[in-house]
């Protein structure tokens, strides 16, 4: 495989863990030092506001939360593009733009719709592709 095509298989690997519901298979996407910025909203383009809600990669914070998550909502549909994928001239680091409309629903009612654009950040590892970083989603 290239690697492109490796790091299309972690951006798919995430979808399938999020359908799937599968907190191993969403795990093994993550770098230890996995950081997630988030906007506070889907249209504030401006950092200055961001903020990171669940801190740098915990193998078992993580699994809590999203074991956590997967308990509480069911998912209502999951649909991932993969808009853009550059690499770096080393083929160590790649970048890619992917759309998302992810919708989750509780039992009792509540939506989280996870509905925009974002960027991922992957590295080269020993272990193969592994996301260091994304900024939550924007709508544009």
């Amino acid at each position: 495989m290239t690697a492109e095509q490796q790091v299309q298989e972690v951006i798919d690997r995430e979808t399938r863990a999020w359908t799937e519901r599968s907190t191993d298979l969403l795990l093994s996407v993550f770098h230890p030092d996995m950081v997630w910025v988030w906007p506070t909203d889907t249209r504030n383009y401006d950092p200055i506001s961001w903020n990171l809600p669940q801190g740098k990669f915990d193998h078992a914070k993580y699994l809590k939360i999203y074991s956590g998550w997967f308990a509480k909502f069911e998912l209502i549909h999951n649909n991932r593009i993969t808009q853009k994928l550059t690499l770096t001239a080393e083929k160590d680091g790649a970048f890619a733009v992917v759309d998302i409309d992810t919708l989750w629903r509780s039992k009792d009612g509540e939506e989280s719709h996870w509905f925009g654009r974002t960027g991922k950040t992957y590295v080269q590892t020993p272990q193969g592709w592994k996301m260091i970083n994304q900024v939550g989603v924007f709508n544009f």
